[in-house]
């Protein structure tokens, strides 16, 4: 669990007490990849920590999926809705590699949110800079043209492509994969090399 760990006390000093207790509720599970973890429609009860692999999130819209996000080792994962509200998701979620996860029920983390501080100001700490880093991609994409948000994704991200299919990128930066591929042509870098 040192990748989840490490993630935890990345964003807020939990003791190793409060680490116990959340892990004394966690299950280890190990996907293959391309599993669907999470469902669209349906209920997911679990909260997935992700120690070793990569997830994608992603919405069908108009019969075509639209990647949201990228979940690696130390990232958590789960349906929005049945988080917090009770309620199936509208989200996808699939393993890209042989994931490792610890999951957690629901039910059980928000017990842990009444009775252990450390771990509701982690959790809260976490939605916070989700919500900064998906509303600074959505002003983005509004702003920015595709170039720019591909070298941003390029700067903060670069393992991304080398461990993700060019067409999920594309979909992330909302623009088709031809038009990626130009702009990976056209890029100096030629040391990253996603996979096709």
């Amino acid at each position: 669990m040192q990748n989840i760990v490490e993630s935890i006390r990345r964003y807020y000093p939990v003791s190793d007490q409060s680490i116990e207790e959340l892990a004394a509720c966690f299950v280890k599970k190990t996907s293959p990849a391309k599993e669907l973890i999470i469902e669209g429609g349906k209920m997911n009860n679990y909260v997935y920590f992700i120690e070793s692999g990569l997830c994608r999130s992603y919405c069908i819209v108009d019969d075509e999926e639209v990647t949201s996000w990228f979940s690696s080792e130390g990232d958590i994962t789960f349906a929005l809705l049945a988080l917090y509200r009770g309620e199936p998701g509208f989200e996808y979620v699939e393993t890209l590699e042989p994931t490792t996860f610890y999951c957690i029920k629901i039910d059980d983390l928000n017990k842990l949110y009444k009775t252990n501080i450390e771990i509701a100001n982690w959790s809260r700490v976490v939605h916070q800079e989700c919500l900064l880093s998906v509303q600074t991609r959505r002003i983005e994409r509004l702003q920015m043209a595709a170039k720019e948000r591909y070298e941003i994704l390029l700067k903060e991200q670069p393992a991304l492509f080398a461990r993700v299919k060019l067409s999920y990128l594309a979909s992330f930066l909302g623009m088709t994969p031809q038009h990626l591929s130009k702009m990976r042509a056209e890029h100096s870098n030629k040391d990253i090399h996603p996979i096709f």
